[in-house]
């Protein structure tokens, strides 16, 4: 039996239970990696100066420089990558029936990444040096956003004439295995000072971005959010097959399109301005199948968003090395947190 259909056999429909508790605890332990988040750095702030800093109370500039200039916008970031991640991640392993799917599973991550590659080291025949900070901030989230749109528009384009969601994502495989070889193809004959610009971008950084970038940011995961909780009626229908839920009138072609879009204004957003960041997106939704015990989009789609916001500030906690000046990468992170849920997801399927 499928992995995600075996779900409704485990409470696919519990409608009479409210999940308070289990949603108060998750926002809790976000209110507690938040208040580390800002406190823990190279430099460690006191609670006293934090709170006198966010109230406006007497706190130094010292201070007030770090956590409105530094601190609280990486948080927010963090929150909306990981809410965006973890929606994507939910619909792409509802969408192709297949519990390892994850947001880049149909090469929106390798389309941002060409975009990057060919700014970064493609241009620099042309005299332009990604060293520039304007135009390596604007300039490469830019290029990333517009390589993840053109692969998606894309695979729009060939899922009008693709009837299955699982021929869609053997060709979504096949694009991004084409575009990652392009991609080394250009590092081959980069220079090296090219090549380490593209190589720490895909280590994921929450940190740097202005705050008309962050404006950017937000704006589009919301958008992204908000038509991820528009789906929910139809990804509850397909969690029992396709051909039930064409029964039920699920128009899928129209379906897989709006996932497709929101997929690439989260995905693509985070991509953008903070590299690609991987297994979050797949590690989140199913630790909220495992505390939830439910497989109802209704609970999932908020339940995904705010253990992934929670889990992601807590991984940029560790990442910021409390007391050391260095900062290791998100990337690194992530995968130390969600390599485990993925093998406990392995080792789970093989008895299902």
């Amino acid at each position: 039996m499928h992995y995600l259909s075996h779900q409704k056999d485990k409470g696919f429909l519990k409608y009479k239970h409210s999940y308070i508790g289990e949603y108060i605890t998750i926002i809790v332990s976000l209110l507690i990696f938040l208040i580390l988040n800002l406190t823990l750095g190279s430099v460690i702030l006191p609670l006293k100066d934090i709170a006198a800093s966010l109230i406006g109370g007497e706190s130094s500039d010292f201070v007030n420089d770090i956590i409105f200039s530094y601190r609280i916008p990486k948080a927010i970031t963090a929150i909306l990558a990981g809410a965006a991640l973890s929606l994507c991640g939910l619909q792409m392993q509802t969408l192709f029936r297949n519990p390892l799917a994850d947001p880049y599973i149909l090469g929106i991550s390798s389309g941002a990444g060409l975009g990057v590659a060919l700014l970064v080291m493609g241009f620099s025949a042309f005299g332009i040096s990604a060293s520039n900070s304007i135009y390596a901030t604007v300039g490469i989230a830019s290029s990333a956003w517009l390589g993840a749109l053109g692969v998606t528009i894309l695979i729009l384009l060939v899922s009008a004439k693709l009837r299955e969601s699982t021929s869609l994502l053997i060709f979504g495989i096949m694009l991004g295995s084409v575009v990652s070889a392009l991609i080394s193809l250009i590092q081959y004959f980069s220079s090296s000072s090219d090549l380490k610009i593209f190589v720490l971008w895909t280590m994921g950084s929450f940190a740097g971005l202005s705050s008309v970038q962050l404006v950017i940011m937000s704006i589009l995961i919301l958008a992204g959010a908000a038509i991820s909780v528009y789906n929910i009626k139809d990804l509850n229908a397909l969690l029992l097959g396709e051909s039930y839920a064409k029964s039920l009138g699920v128009n899928l072609e129209k379906t897989r399109r709006r996932i497709l879009i929101a997929t690439t204004l989260l995905a693509g957003s985070v991509t953008a301005f903070c590299g690609p960041i991987g297994f979050i997106g797949i590690a989140v939704p199913h630790i909220a199948r495992m505390m939830f015990k439910n497989a109802d989009h209704k609970v999932l789609i908020p339940a995904s968003a705010l253990l992934g916001s929670s889990i992601m500030v807590f991984a940029d906690t560790v990442a910021q090395l409390p007391g050391y000046a260095g900062v290791i990468p998100i990337n690194t992170v992530s995968a130390l947190i969600g390599v485990p849920v993925i093998f406990v997801i392995i080792l789970k399927s093989r008895h299902v």
